[in-house]
């Protein structure tokens, strides 16, 4: 069990629906010590590649990426989930739609901080359905960027969301896989991996 799991098992708490709440260290309340070493470890499993720029969604993603994009001495930009007056200019756009809040979304990215040089690391706390991993796939390959990897705190390995985005292709890398979770009993079975 790596450091990750320890962590879902000791503070994660399954309710119905396969909802996982880690917001007491991950998604409200961040352990910062914890979000170091998600940081320190996805530099680790990504260091072959040339990553120039870590990108996200909000809100979840963001803190996460800070972290993975000081690792890595780079820039992190974080798709928007709506606009604002200060995004001006000519903008990426996808649609999302959210596992967890029920509804879809457009999400941008300013053409100012995304180009055709950018070899990008993706990174998200969670990984359900896909539907955000897509988006973010769709702008940056609008922008004409490189796609050098995925990188996801918690997959629920029970939906389809990881096995489609691996099937298109992509380096996907998650750092706790969830097969199966029991709210009645409050137990969580992760998948085995493959030490990195």
């Amino acid at each position: 069990m790596n450091f990750l799991e320890e962590r879902i098992i000791k503070d994660g708490i399954v309710k119905p629906g396969n909802v996982l709440k880690v917001d007491s260290f991950l998604n409200h309340q961040m352990d910062i010590q914890l979000m170091e070493e998600i940081g320190r470890e996805f530099k680790r499993r990504f260091a072959d590649k040339n990553i120039t720029k870590v990108m996200t969604i909000e809100a979840s993603g963001i803190g996460i990426a800070c972290f993975v994009a000081k690792e890595f001495g780079v820039p992190m930009v974080f798709a928007k989930k709506s606009k604002s007056v200060n995004i001006s200019g000519d903008v990426y756009v996808a649609e999302v739609e959210s596992f967890t809040h029920k509804n879809t979304n457009q999400v941008i990215v300013s053409k100012m901080f995304l180009n055709n040089d950018d070899h990008l690391l993706i990174i998200d706390d969670f990984l359900a359905n896909g539907c955000a991993l897509k988006g973010l796939i769709a702008i940056a390959n609008a922008a004409g960027a490189s796609v050098e990897g995925l990188g996801i705190v918690i997959e629920k390995g029970f939906q389809d969301g990881g096995r489609m985005i691996r099937e298109m292709g992509y380096d996907l890398e998650s750092l706790a896989i969830v097969d199966a979770m029991d709210a009645e009993n409050g137990t969580i079975t992760f998948r085995a991996q493959e030490d990195k």
